[in-house]
């Protein structure tokens, strides 16, 4: 299965996120706020198209810490995905674009702690997210499961 095709905004800027996790959805909502021009669209991990673009990334289909945003054709993963995202929005938040100069070897590791954690630490749906009629547009095709999902608790 190909890459999925960019969402028909005109922009292919895709924010995959986990749609079972709190704080992966709170900061999707974050980002809508701020996000005045629409330019972003969103998937969780769990629809069919974010399986699809995790299994060609090579990442694990169930195994879904991996933040990933899709950005003028290219993929972002982890503090690097969150970097892209912030490089679009208004200032302040363009600052946080620094990100993606810190090291690997410090940014991945303290990335992959609060990602294995989230849960933990911020929470989890117990049905994956289903976005809100307001916000339904801003979603890509293929990018929420119709029906509730239950979580795996």
């Amino acid at each position: 299965m190909g890459v999925a095709p960019a969402p028909a905004r005109g922009s292919d800027a895709l924010i995959l996120f986990d749609g079972h996790c709190v704080l992966c959805s709170r900061l999707v909502q974050w980002v809508l706020r701020r996000d005045k021009d629409a330019y972003f669209q969103f998937a969780t991990a769990q629809s069919p198209l974010g399986q699809a673009i995790y299994g060609d990334l090579g990442l694990r289909r169930d195994d879904l810490d991996t933040m990933v945003v899709r950005l003028d054709g290219a993929f972002h993963l982890r503090l690097d995905a969150v970097a892209a995202v912030a490089g679009k929005l208004p200032f302040p938040w363009r600052v946080l674009l620094l990100l993606k100069y810190l090291p690997r070897w410090g940014k991945d590791p303290a990335y992959n702690l609060i990602a294995q954690n989230r849960y933990r630490l911020f929470g989890r749906n117990a049905q994956c997210l289903i976005p809100t009629p307001e916000v339904q547009d801003r979603f890509a095709a293929e990018g929420f499961a119709k029906q509730p999902q239950k979580s795996k608790v």
